[in-house]
């Protein structure tokens, strides 16, 4: 019964909000609660949804102030050497820049956390690709690509979680895993490469587009101000942007504490008036709010999940349903099913929930556990996270470049199942799974 009210929720929301029935935030919000109730929680609905707001609450603080901070930073102007050199470089062509964006992501991806990789990329790159008239979703959809299949190094969240569930060595997961890995790269450079010819024969012949008809306040990466600050202005706004970042990497403190900090510290000295101050706020207090209500849906809708058992019940029937025959090739059915499963279960149900019974079944063909583990880390909320409803950072990314979930979705999901098929081909080649 769980299972089923599980699935619905999820087959449920899907179909809201790729077909736009409603919006994400209606739909995150409506069928977990919708569904409680049928199961008889209606009671407990309150408590639920309070524990789940509770674990997204930091994401949500770190994200508000985080916005607020690089708005502040390209309404400043920090970000347009980058942009101008971003430009110069690629010669305004369409498929270098969706594969520059591809090589950024995957550097930026190296500190292992999906949220700080978004709001490092888009707010570089959005004005670049709204400067050339360059589609949104491409952006979103390249810059997905690349943190999802760097999600795979062994401080990311994935392989942390699938070592601590199996009790064995990171080291025992990825280093195997390495070619399949740099395969992986190398597909998500193609897939850039494809999607940069695609949108090139949409766009023609491309010129920038002159400074003022970039509007104002759409979104994060557009706003900029006519006015551009004196150099030790913009060299104190560059040695804070980098030393925050630096903070992040080291996690010096709680990322949410780092981007209150130095969102204060910098609006203090750009803008050391008050009636500025406000002015600022007031401008992009519209982004913020679309960002962290969306964060805050997103927690109501696990928190239910997970409160009423669906969660546990879906890992369970997912299990039941493996045919004995194919014990035996265990690990390529969860390769090939682990990035799918991301749209349907959340990261720790996944690892803490349906990962140690599908080991245990392996035990009965003679599969090791890590061939197991290493299985999983090829799709579930790597090259899946940056598609699924159930993580707060796909919301981060949405957000920030202004596209829609369902959108983003379709044109997503074929490439980011393409990057789990050719590494799972290449763990197969290089002997990291089990033929």
């Amino acid at each position: 019964m769980l299972a089923a009210l599980g699935f619905c929720t999820i087959g449920g929301f899907l179909l809201l909000t790729m077909f736009k029935r409603v919006s994400v935030l209606v739909a995150l919000v409506l069928m977990p609660v919708a569904t409680a109730v049928i199961g008889g929680y209606g009671d407990d609905l309150g408590p639920m949804a309070l524990d789940g707001l509770s674990k997204v609450a930091p994401t949500g603080i770190m994200i508000a102030f985080a916005v607020l901070y690089f708005s502040l930073m390209i309404d400043a102007g920090l970000f347009e050497p980058l942009i101008r050199g971003i430009l110069r470089a690629t010669r305004n062509d369409p498929v270098r820049i969706t594969v520059g964006t591809a090589v950024l992501t995957v550097c930026v991806g190296l500190d292992g956390d999906g949220a700080s990789t978004f709001l490092i990329t888009i707010s570089a790159l959005l004005p670049v690709y709204q400067r050339l008239g360059m589609s949104r979703l491409v952006l979103a959809g390249v810059v997905g690509l690349g943190a999802g299949v760097m999600n795979m190094i062994p401080w990311g969240g994935p392989t942390a979680r699938a070592a601590a569930a199996l009790k064995i060595d990171t080291s025992d997961i990825i280093t195997p895993l390495l070619p399949a890995l740099a395969a992986g790269i190398a597909w998500v450079l193609l897939a850039a490469y494809l999607i940069g010819r695609r949108e090139r024969r949409r766009l023609g012949a491309l010129e920038p587009a002159p400074r003022a008809e970039v509007a104002a306040g759409d979104g994060p990466g557009t706003p900029r101000v006519a006015a551009r600050p004196g150099l030790a202005l913009t060299v104190f706004n560059l040695l804070l942007t980098v030393a925050l970042l630096v903070c992040l990497v080291l996690e010096a403190m709680p990322l949410p504490v780092l981007f209150v900090f130095a969102f204060v510290l910098a609006l203090l000295v750009n803008h050391p008036r008050w009636e500025d101050q406000q002015e600022l706020l007031e401008k992009h207090g519209k982004n913020v709010v679309l960002v962290i209500t969306m964060i805050f849906a997103a927690g109501v809708f696990t928190g239910i999940l997970g409160g009423t058992g669906m969660i546990g019940k879906m890992a369970e029937a997912l299990v039941d349903i493996i045919p004995d025959g194919l014990g035996g090739h265990l690990p390529l059915l969860v390769a090939v099913t682990s990035m799918p499963l991301s749209l349907v279960l959340t990261p720790d149900a996944y690892y803490f929930g349906v990962l140690p019974v599908l080991a245990g079944t392996a035990d009965a063909f003679g599969t090791d556990h890590a061939e197991i583990a290493r299985a999983a880390v090829l799709g579930q909320m790597t090259t899946g996270f940056p598609l699924s409803p159930l993580t707060a950072a796909t919301f981060i990314l949405l957000s920030m470049s202004g596209v829609q979930l369902g959108e983003h979705q379709r044109f997503l999901f074929r490439w980011a199942f393409g990057t789990t098929l050719v590494m799972t081909a290449a763990a197969l080649a290089t002997g990291a799974l089990p033929l």
